[in-house]
């Protein structure tokens, strides 16, 4: 820096002495730095811009040459002042470039990059640049079908209306084309996102009514049947849902889903179920599977209206879901609440449905863990109310095998007055030919190979002869517990018989019974004594019966409000007050509430005579 100062000012000195020197000659400073380069350059050339086109020959039939060839399509007066995609436009230069040199088969290839890239806009101006340009021979470029649904699909995404996209496609006969499926389906889909139902059900059937290059498909099913759902016009939906199966058309998971759940919303059960058995029968439907909790929703929404086949159906996906997670790696374990399986089991017996027991049972069987006894009594009784006697008295051997030691529990579960009440109706159920059929059955299994010997069993035998009021078998089948088969009778045993006397008013013989009971060893329960109860009541005899009663407190036991009411109405019919007072401080002292008879009484008073006739 020192050195340019020092040269700038020698150069100042020697200007100054030159002055004074030639006064006439005038001398200027270039400039006050040091020597600047100045070396020419050459002078770059202006680019050469390319040529713009020429407008279509007017003889060559070019069906855009009415319109402005500058603007073919005019801005339309919706469209933002930038428009979609403004930033991705290619150059118009290279449009043009485009339009000309390219044939059906580039621009198609094109058009596939563009599209991965979602340059729509793009595509449309090409397409529409393309079609106004001359190929090789001079001629009108002529799109193909596959072009046009391009050009179709581009002002899709762009975000033209149904009814804009239908004028496209009625343009399609200028190129001597016609529209396929895939140019309605775009159609169809900007009349889904629209919920424009009417318009596409009438495009629907016009497809329906075209040749086969246009018929609706897998696609324009579900766009038609997804949108109707969507807007609750079911009954319309399932119409088209009914056609497309006929179509042997397949349907997506989707439309299925959606299916299940307005049928169920609209509790259309039956109609779901024979949409289901349909598509079991399709190769192609036959795979469907809603999710998960949809199968839960399905079954208890088909157990609470007793819908045995819906019922099945949904413990059929949930065996798929099963078989789903055991093969993928790694497995996913998937189990079903066992209550929602008991239900199924006690629906399958209100509905007479073996297939939804069979059903049920083997899902119950493929848990980690062993069947509740809940369980094993739904299978029994459902096979009971069936009338398959046989396979109900087989699940009562599984029953015994799996919870017959378990001596707390063992009194109530095995109960022929409770838990298997449903078992000894099916074995009355026509008389003494049922009894005695099941009674032979049993003594064939006690001398087979691996004998079968149960005394619940005979227990069931021996109160279903009580309900026909046939002492004779009832004793019968009780003194061959020990004689013909070698087990010892329970209580449940002595029960039933003291039962089967009361019944005919043999109070004298039930209490014998009841003595011998006593007299074994064996503790009597609370329906032992509700039992003789009833006995005397069945001769009116009121005080025994409330002597019983009072027994009855003194070992431990309550008597049952509907035991204090029996006593209390044959206490009023027999007009014994005293004993009716009676029964009301025992149900006092015990907290029960016996409430009114009024209603009783007034049938028990109604004048039956012909006074008033």
């Amino acid at each position: 820096m020192a050195s340019q100062m020092a040269i700038l000012g020698r150069t100042r000195s020697l200007i100054k002495a030159l002055q004074s020197n030639y006064a006439n000659t005038s001398v200027k400073t270039i400039s006050s730095f040091p020597s600047l380069s100045q070396e020419p350059q050459l002078a770059e050339s202006p680019a050469t811009a390319d040529p713009t086109p020429l407008p279509p020959n007017p003889a060559s039939g070019s069906p855009l040459y009415n319109e402005n060839w500058r603007s073919p399509i005019p801005p339309s007066a919706t469209q933002s002042v930038i428009p979609l995609g403004f930033l991705n436009l290619v150059p118009g230069h290279r449009i043009q470039t485009m339009a000309q040199t390219f044939d059906a088969k580039s621009l198609m290839d094109q058009f596939a990059n563009w599209v991965a890239s979602q340059e729509w806009a793009a595509i449309k101006e090409l397409f529409e640049s393309w079609v106004k340009s001359l190929d090789k021979n001079g001629k009108p470029n002529k799109p193909d079908v596959n072009l046009y649904n391009h050009y179709l699909r581009a002002n899709l995404m762009i975000g033209f209306s149904a009814g804009e996209l239908l004028d496209l496609l009625a343009g399609m006969e200028d190129f001597g084309i016609a529209p396929n499926t895939a140019s309605f389906n775009l159609v169809l889909k900007a009349m889904y996102h629209a919920k424009e139902t009417e318009a596409a059900q009438k495009l629907l059937e016009r497809m329906l009514l075209t040749g086969n290059e246009s018929r609706p498909d897998n696609e324009s099913y579900d766009l038609v049947i997804g949108m109707l759902f969507l807007t609750g016009e079911i009954d319309a939906a399932l119409k088209y849902i009914d056609l497309a199966l006929k179509s042997s058309y397949m349907l997506s998971m989707n439309v299925f889903t959606n299916c299940v759940n307005s049928c169920i919303k609209k509790g259309r059960l039956d109609t779901l179920a024979a949409i289901i058995e349909k598509c079991k029968t399709m190769d192609q439907n036959k795979a469907l599977c809603p999710p998960w909790n949809v199968c839960y929703l399905i079954a208890e929404t088909a157990m609470h209206q007793d819908n045995s086949k819906l019922a099945y159906h949904a413990l059929e996906f949930m065996a798929m879901w099963i078989a789903r997670g055991e093969k993928a790696r790694p497995p996913a374990s998937l189990s079903v609440d066992e209550g929602l399986l008991v239900s199924a089991l006690a629906t399958a017996g209100r509905t007479y449905s073996s297939t939804l027991l069979d059903a049920a049972w083997s899902i119950l069987r493929r848990q980690r863990k062993a069947p509740n006894p809940e369980s094993y009594l739904a299978k029994i009784n459902g096979l009971a109310s069936m009338g398959n006697l046989q396979r109900a008295f087989s699940t009562l051997h599984d029953f015994e095998v799996a919870y017959g030691d378990s001596s707390e529990e063992t009194e109530e579960m095995f109960s022929p007055f409770t838990s298997l009440h449903p078992l000894v109706v099916a074995c009355s159920k026509k008389g003494f030919e049922t009894l005695d059929s099941v009674y032979f059955q049993l003594e064939s299994l006690s001398r087979a190979e691996n004998p079968y010997k149960s005394v619940f069993a005979l227990n069931c035998v021996i109160l279903g002869c009580a309900n026909i009021w046939d002492i004779d078998r009832a004793y019968q089948t009780f003194e061959a517990i020990g004689s013909s088969f070698g087990l010892t009778p329970d209580i449940h045993s002595y029960n039933a018989l003291m039962h089967a006397f009361g019944k005919l008013k043999k109070t004298h013989e039930a209490t014998k019974v009841f003595e011998h009971v006593v007299s074994l060893g064996v503790k009597p329960n609370a329906l032992s004594y509700s039992l003789l109860v009833d006995a005397h009541l069945m001769n009116r005899n009121v005080k025994d019966a409330l002597t019983v009663i009072d027994d009855m407190v003194a070992a431990g036991f309550e008597p049952t409000k509907e035991t204090l009411k029996k006593v209390r109405r044959r206490c009023i019919r027999e007009m014994d007050y005293d004993s009716d007072d009676r029964v009301q401080s025992i149900a006092k002292s015990l907290n029960i509430r016996m409430g009114s008879e009024a209603r009783r009484d007034i049938l028990f008073n109604l004048n039956y005579s012909m006074d008033f006739a």
